[in-house]
């Protein structure tokens, strides 16, 4: 959570005095608007009537959707904390990923996700600088956006086809072959198991080869990982561990076992080009007939 500096501190206090709030409810929004680069919020605070969404310009919510008294508190608050936190960036918002996950009723409570953060990327004199803000591999250079989930970090270099993955103290760098990656979920419990969007729908993290860990090269950067979750993406990742030296039919059976990976993949993402009316059946089932003959 972003720490306020001692400029932050006095805007606080003195926008709650302004609008009748507490300096927590005023701290709340403020870090949710950061969070959505200054111009949205996704917040949950009982003084603010629970959920509720804001966007500048655009649509406010609440939870009491006929509570207009409270729907312009909320519009009031959030329009002068905008104008403060416009008026102290230092640096341009870097993009944000669109995050979700399951597991919670609204963003910002229980196991739920908070918008993913475009502040990670920016800075602003209302908060502490962050030391670990910058904490990808520096060769990749500034990401074109940015986010956080849980316990979970990620940095997007479409340039590249890079994106870095911090989970605890590690930090991944996947390649992201040809996906356009527009946003995160995670799945409460059960391994939370972490996907993201693209132009193919939602895939596992599991499926982009392995790059790097901890700026260390993986041995086999082709090979996908055949699991990932917020806690270990490298999860039964052979690429990343360091096994003795195998023979030759070892080497051959991982590089069999790799290209069968390749075009199961292949196949799922064919199925939803055909679910999505990009490619016909025929087309489908022929391509279908040709990848299967390679297994």
């Amino acid at each position: 959570m972003p720490q306020l500096s001692p400029a932050g501190n006095e805007i606080v206090q003195r926008l709650g005095q302004r609008h009748g709030l507490s300096t927590d409810a005023v701290t709340h929004m403020l870090i949710a608007i950061h969070n959505g680069n200054g111009s949205m919020a996704q917040f949950n605070h009982p003084e603010f009537g629970g959920c509720g969404q804001w966007m500048r310009g655009g649509m406010t919510m609440v939870s009491d959707l006929f509570n207009y008294q409270l729907k312009s508190r909320v519009e009031n608050i959030c329009n002068d904390i905008a104008n403060e936190l416009a008026n102290h960036q230092t640096s341009p918002f870097v993009g944000s990923f669109q995050s979700q996950s399951q597991g919670g009723q609204c963003q910002g409570s229980g196991n739920s996700q908070s918008q993913a953060s475009g502040a990670m990327g920016s800075n602003n004199s209302l908060f502490i600088p962050d030391p670990d803000q910058n904490w990808w591999p520096e060769e990749l250079g500034v990401p074109n956006a940015t986010g956080a989930q849980n316990n979970v970090r990620y940095a997007y270099f479409p340039w590249n086809r890079r994106l870095a993955v911090k989970t605890g103290s590690d930090v991944w760098v996947y390649d992201t072959l040809d996906h356009q990656i527009g946003g995160f979920g995670q799945q409460q419990g059960g391994g939370s198991s972490i996907t993201f969007t693209s132009q193919y729908g939602t895939v596992n993290l599991a499926t982009l080869p392995v790059v790097s860990r901890n700026g260390v090269a993986a041995a086999a950067p082709s090979a996908a990982a055949p699991a990932a979750s917020a806690n270990n993406p490298s999860a039964n990742n052979p690429s990343l561990s360091n096994p003795p030296a195998d023979s030759d039919n070892g080497n051959m059976n991982r590089q069999q076992s790799a290209g069968n990976e390749d075009v199961l993949g292949t196949l799922e993402r064919l199925g939803s080009l055909k679910e999505k009316g990009y490619i016909s059946d025929q087309e489908f089932e022929e391509k279908k007939r040709d990848l299967l003959g390679r297994l």
